[in-house]
């Protein structure tokens, strides 16, 4: 929303007597970035999971993207997302997240984040695919993400401004008027009442959307909850329909899929099929390093014709010790990865997707900012370069802070108001829902679609919604109908969006996608007639 007329709109004044100052949902990256960028602004912290156990932050193994490598440039940096983006990159949006990327490392090392080091003292760089040169920062190779969380949350706890409420799961966002007013949240054990937290400003650093899909890397909690709430209240979603599957998701069997970093194959590891033989050399240039959509089908197409897709990284040397957390998932599994090539699936990833957001993360409702996977900046277009997701969410929610922070002025008390129950949501478990939702979105709405499939897909996510026992399956189903509806309404393939019915790229389709749930569906009841 890069011409948001409120970009220099103030907002009105109210009256904040006894309402908590800024409410973030979410415990991830972005959620706790922002938190400490608003300090000494109070701000209370809402998460399903303690801190950094239910984000996808945390599971992240490459590293954060950052033009900062001798010979590297902002340029090249931004040249490589906008073409991993497929033609829809809001090129001024990514052209400011990677100029930004150096200052936020610089930020997270004044955190204590330990990021890998040469014998001199400098970064270590790592290559990832569609990257023209050597610029992942990392922590012992694949833990990054683990390490970055812990780094904030140890500073989080350490800042007496910062209230954390863990194991609340967000229902609705509040509002009043034309403003957001604040949420409504429930235990996520499903016991006691929910409860009302009003609100200056509400950041929504909730997560994606992988656990719609029976197959997907990321934690329970990442199932578009949050994606619904805003939604519901009325804002604007952009991009739904680009879901990114990662190619090498360990198929062991366990839900979350554990994950083979794509660092592994930037330091030579090579996908065979039961045979032997490298399959990804004759469908892209740059092989096992090509696009992460273009490796994904490629890993769908030797799976679905019983060849099977396996990840042979036999040649890297020092496998446990560069690679601990994906060596640790594979011994767990039965596998010696220095001795026999990792049996690997594609699975829901990352979701390009979310909530739409202008240059300073504001939605398109008042008092309501969005960063992290929820929120759909623009910067990624239909394919994410790799990497760059942790870089969007601390430029953003850096960004937030200081635009709450131009808006809003400090409250004159630190003291938060007391929270009062609200009426409880119903919180049965879900079962066989949510299973039936999940084998949908992976059967119809994942790597390869169809628009009879999708048609079929968006009268059963109806029916589910309609018939949901509970609140989160209420809101699973949702999420997953704005993702079906958006990929029904682009008839075309693009980046992470293949649809076997219309296999190549439409340039008059060569623009994001804005949708309200209002509009999406309408979508799905014309796909229902139609079927009918």
């Amino acid at each position: 929303m890069s011409d948001n007329p409120r970009e220099s709109e103030e907002l009105a004044p109210r009256s904040w007597s006894g309402i908590d100052d800024v409410v973030i949902v979410g415990g991830g990256l972005a959620g706790l970035f922002c938190a400490l960028k608003l300090v000494p602004r109070p701000v209370t912290v809402v998460t399903a999971a303690p801190i950094g156990e239910g984000a996808s932050s945390a599971w992240a193994q490459g590293g954060i993207a950052a033009a900062i490598g001798e010979g590297d440039s902002v340029e090249a940096h931004l040249a490589d997302t906008v073409a991993a983006g497929a033609g829809i990159v809001d090129r001024r949006i990514a052209e400011m997240m990677v100029a930004e990327g150096p200052a936020r490392i610089k930020d997270l090392l004044a955190y204590g984040v330990p990021f890998d080091r040469d014998l001199e003292g400098h970064l270590l760089l790592s290559r990832e695919a569609a990257h023209s040169a050597r610029r992942i920062v990392r922590v012992k190779g694949d833990r990054a993400g683990a390490a970055i969380m812990a780094a904030l949350i140890a500073a989080v706890r350490a800042t007496p401004t910062i209230r954390v409420l863990d194991g609340l799961v967000l229902d609705d966002l509040l509002s009043d008027d034309r403003y957001l007013a604040g949420i409504h949240a429930r235990p996520s054990g499903g016991k006691g009442e929910g409860i009302s937290i009003p609100a200056r400003a509400v950041v929504l650093a909730s997560g994606g959307i992988g656990g719609l899909y029976a197959v997907t890397t990321n934690p329970r909690e990442a199932r578009g909850l949050g994606l619904a709430a805003a939604a519901r209240a009325g804002a604007v979603i952009a991009d739904a329909e680009f879901v990114q599957f990662h190619p090498t998701a360990l198929a062991v069997g366990r839900d979350p899929a554990p994950l083979a970093t794509e660092a592994l194959r930037g330091e030579g590891a090579t996908l065979v099929n039961n045979k032997g033989e490298r399959f990804m050399q004759a469908l892209h240039p740059g092989a096992e390093l090509a696009p992460r959509d273009v490796v994904a089908r490629g890993v769908f197409a030797e799976i679905a014709a019983g060849r099977g897709a396996f990840l042979d990284a036999r040649k890297i040397e020092n496998f446990a010790e560069r690679f601990p957390t994906v060596f640790a998932a594979c011994k767990e599994a039965g596998i010696d990865p220095t001795a026999a090539p990792i049996p690997v699936a594609p699975a829901a990833h990352y979701h390009m997707g979310g909530v739409l957001t202008d240059a300073n993360g504001r939605s398109s409702l008042d008092g309501l900012w969005a960063a992290g996977e929820v929120a759909s900046t623009g910067a990624h277009g239909a394919n994410r370069l790799a990497s760059n997701s942790l870089l969007e969410a601390v430029v953003f929610a850096a960004r937030i802070a200081e635009d709450i922070g131009g808006l809003l002025p400090l409250p004159q008390t630190h003291a938060w108001p007391k929270l009062e129950p609200a009426a409880a949501a119903k919180t049965a478990k879900a079962g066989a829902e949510e299973k039936r939702l999940r084998a949908l979105m992976s059967a119809e709405v994942g790597v390869i679609r169809t628009g009879n499939g999708l048609s079929h897909a968006l009268g059963e996510i109806v029916a589910i919604e309609r018939k949901a026992k509970t609140a989160e399956v209420k809101n699973m189903a949702v999420a997953a109908l704005l993702v079906a509806a958006t990929a029904l309404a682009r008839t075309e393939s693009r980046g992470a969006h293949f649809r076997a019915d219309f296999p190549a790229a439409d340039p008059k389709q060569m623009q994001r996608s804005y949708f309200t749930l209002e509009q999406a569906r309408a979508v799905a009841n014309r796909a229902g007639a139609k079927a009918a």
